[in-house]
């Protein structure tokens, strides 16, 4: 179960980040490029991962 919560909050982590580096125009291809919304959505999905890896390894 430890496992399985440590991946779901790293998957979240990672998207988080993709979504970050789209909201500032790194990486390219999408809607999402170069729209800093995305930036700020990014920030919090990482929060949120952050969140789950600490909750996890409680």
């Amino acid at each position: 179960m430890r496992l399985t919560k440590n991946l779901l909050a790293l998957i979240v982590l990672a998207i988080g980040a993709l979504w970050s580096l789209q909201g500032v125009g790194v990486v390219g291809g999408s809607f999402m490029s170069g729209q800093s919304q995305w930036l700020y959505i990014g920030i919090v999905a990482m929060l949120v991962g952050l969140v789950g890896l600490v909750w996890a390894n409680r």
